[in-house]
């Protein structure tokens, strides 16, 4: 009766398997954070400015939820477009300070950041049906979707984990094909060995 005993991995072959499933959970886990904050009716902001910098910090996530714009109070901290003639034209996350109802009964607010000593230099209302209103942070982990925002470190961030399954899968196949030939040679040689015991009889009786 044959035995076949399994090859023994190589340390290579090990570090390459705990190497891909670590990058496999990491995507995981990464997919799951992109994509379970807007499951769950929550908006991502990452934080570029530090005009905020001892509540949260540069590079911070915030997570917010959309309110019904009649919700939005002093001291919320939203994210919103200041007006056209402000001369900031991207989006800034900064703390409601003021809210006035005009005499028209227009609301106007007025935001600053915790980190300034001024509050803006402008008003502005609200002209949606909702705002989002921050809601939790998480620090630095907004430095991941900026580095994802530079081409070639999103091609490295792609290519290192699907390189290194790539590998794997060959080194599986290559080991799969070695255990293929040895299983083919393992069953060849007993049939050889009671080829050459069925013939040596015979031999012996032509001699006699």
């Amino acid at each position: 009766m044959s035995t076949h005993r399994e090859p023994r991995r190589g340390t290579a072959s090990r570090v390459g398997s705990w190497l891909v499933n670590i990058v496999m959970v990491l995507a995981t886990v990464a997919g799951i954070g992109y994509l379970a904050p807007s499951l769950f009716g929550y908006e991502r902001y990452v934080i570029t400015g530090g005009s905020m910098s001892g509540t949260f910090e540069k590079g911070s996530i915030a997570f917010e939820e959309r309110v019904p714009v009649e919700d939005v109070k002093v001291g919320d901290v939203i994210t919103y477009l200041p007006p056209a003639d402000s001369g900031t034209n991207h989006l800034v996350t900064h703390r409601v300070i003021s809210d006035t109802v005009l005499p028209t009964g227009q609301r106007q607010l007025q935001t600053q950041g915790d980190a300034n000593p001024d509050p803006d230099p402008w008003t502005f209302a609200l002209t949606g049906d909702t705002q989002p209103v921050v809601r939790t942070t998480v620090p630095l982990a907004g430095w991941i979707f900026v580095a994802l925002a530079d081409r070639e470190t999103r091609m490295i961030a792609i290519g290192v984990p699907a390189g290194l399954i790539a590998l794997a899968s060959l080194v599986e196949l290559g080991r799969g094909i070695g255990g293929a030939r040895r299983d083919r040679r393992e069953k060849r040689e007993p049939a050889v060995a009671a080829a050459s015991a069925s013939v040596e009889p015979a031999r012996m009786l032509v001699h006699a």
